[in-house]
């Protein structure tokens, strides 16, 4: 065992003890971040505004304080990219997240000296829980890379301006910088298959042990090593590889493919990272649920799913919340955003400790007929049958089909790409939606009253999805596919690739 692998022991132990106190108290953690936060930002613009000097109960802030996203907040944020002080939170940001959002365009997500070191200690202590629970720590004597966005920064009034993943990469500790590949020049390459092959060459004769990603991004990885290495095994390839770290969107649909490309089963950890927080990452090998970041400058709220688009939502706190309810979530944190609704939803599987599964995003559903199927029951649903079954999945999308041929009812139409696909992919469809009966009831309504007709899978040539991100510019980074869309844009796209 190396020097970095027998240090790292000992300090996991101690971090963990640290993590198990608040694990204890998490109510309580986030009622001192409540407070701590209402007091730090009384005398911002957005605390005088919204009375932050009445404010002594969650109750109040409840009061006061209004549910929206980046558009609501945006006249703020807006200020506080034209260099103005003291806005959403006191003084000016570190640094700004630069996102893509689909209505606002491009998103400033303000990073604060206060919220900046959460998101580097989650990220560690990640890894250090792991080490902890299964005393593999071998990894870290390795070479580690970590799959993203460019690093390259530019100034808005001051302010340095970068993706997420690109700003995390200045402030990596110096105890891992002379593991971490790859090099800066290449990291900075902006397209992203020219990226992607010069991280395969410079890191195909490394001692690689740790990988980390986006699922769809990392495969793309894989196949270009693999490819150089005449159809080589990852694991052969990479001996000592022994840990995948991943975020951003389910590894279900993809385990199969990635675990068929190394060769093997593989210890991974999935993580919940995001511009406005590091929110979860799963604490235990054991368990694919992820533990709450209950003190990490964030005061979470709980809005149940199905009333979030009603006049007058119930909002709750940590306190308040069931287990197995679908709730958008909504951020209030040290760097100034406020009722911040994220997008996503998650459901808690576990309330000691808080622990939750991402359910999907609160705008990718289909309710074309009042069915509201969510991300979780499509995934459930495709996956549960191509497990049994032994069908591969590459990608997948799903969209409603109102206006289908005449003489025919309105259908779920599926649009897979298959690494394996089934002997007989009627036979498939029937079991895949007789599954998402089960999940979902109002579909099963439907079907059963005539309403719907079960769902049809269009199956897609290979490279399908890689060649739609493409051709929209957006291959790569932090992109992803939407598992459902309302409507029929993305469907209409993806039409040309049916095979």
């Amino acid at each position: 065992m190396g020097l970095k692998a027998a240090l790292s022991k000992p300090f996991a132990s101690w971090v963990v003890q640290g993590i198990n106190k608040w694990k204890k108290n998490p109510i309580v953690a986030q009622e001192k971040i409540l407070k701590r936060l209402i007091n730090t930002a009384q005398n911002t613009a957005f605390g005088k505004d919204h009375h932050f000097n009445e404010i002594k109960t969650y109750q109040d802030f409840k009061k006061y304080v209004p549910i929206g996203d980046y558009e609501a907040l945006k006249p703020y944020v807006d200020r506080v990219v034209a260099g103005e002080e003291d806005v959403l939170w006191k003084g000016k940001p570190a640094y700004f997240a630069k996102t893509s959002g689909t209505t606002s365009g491009v998103k400033y997500i303000p990073i604060s000296k206060e919220s900046m070191p959460e998101h580097i200690k989650a990220a560690r202590n990640a890894l250090l829980t792991y080490i902890h629970e299964t005393g593999n720590a071998d990894f870290v004597n390795g070479k580690m890379i970590f799959l993203q966005g460019s690093p390259v920064l530019t100034k808005k009034n001051g302010i340095n301006v970068g993706r997420l993943s690109g700003i995390v990469a200045h402030l990596v500790p110096a105890y891992l910088q002379k593991n971490r590949l790859p090099s800066y020049q290449t990291n900075c390459i902006e397209d992203w298959e020219e990226k992607v092959d010069a991280i395969v060459e410079e890191t195909f004769n490394e001692d690689m042990t740790l990988i980390s990603g986006i699922p769809p991004w990392v495969q793309m990885y894989f196949d270009r090593l693999s490819a150089k290495a005449d159809g080589k095994k990852i694991k052969d390839i990479f001996k000592n590889f022994s840990l995948f770290v991943y975020g951003g969107v389910n590894f279900e649909p993809y385990r199969a493919k990635i675990e068929t490309s190394i060769g093997k089963k593989i210890a991974a950890i999935e993580t919940y990272p995001a511009s406005e927080g590091f929110i979860a990452y799963q604490d235990s090998q054991q368990d694919k649920s992820l533990l709450l970041l209950a003190d990490a400058g964030i005061f979470y709220e709980f809005i149940p799913a199905d009333e979030y688009y009603s006049e007058s939502p119930t909002r709750l706190s940590l306190a308040e919340v069931k287990v197995d309810v679908n709730y958008a979530l909504i951020l209030n944190t040290n760097a100034g955003l406020w009722g911040y609704s994220i997008g996503d939803t998650v459901k808690f599987v576990s309330t000691n400790p808080y622990k939750i599964l991402v359910t999907g995003r609160i705008k990718h559903f289909i309710s074309a007929f009042g069915e509201h199927v969510i991300g979780e029951e499509v995934e459930h649903a495709l996956l549960s049958v191509a497990n049994e079954e032994g069908v591969e999945i590459t990608e997948f999308t799903v969209a409603p089909q109102v206006n289908a041929p005449e003489g025919q009812l309105p259908f779920h139409e599926w649009f897979v790409e298959f690494e394996k696909a089934p002997a007989d992919l009627t036979a498939f469809a029937k079991k895949v939606d007789e599954a998402l009966q089960k999940k979902n009831i109002y579909y099963f309504d439907l079907i059963e009253g005539k309403i719907l007709q079960p769902l049809i899978i269009r199956n897609l040539a290979k490279d399908a999805f890689v060649n739609l991100m493409r051709a929209e510019g957006k291959l790569g980074g932090q992109n992803k596919v939407p598992r459902l869309s309302n409507d029929r844009k993305l469907a209409e796209v993806l039409e040309r690739y049916i095979t």
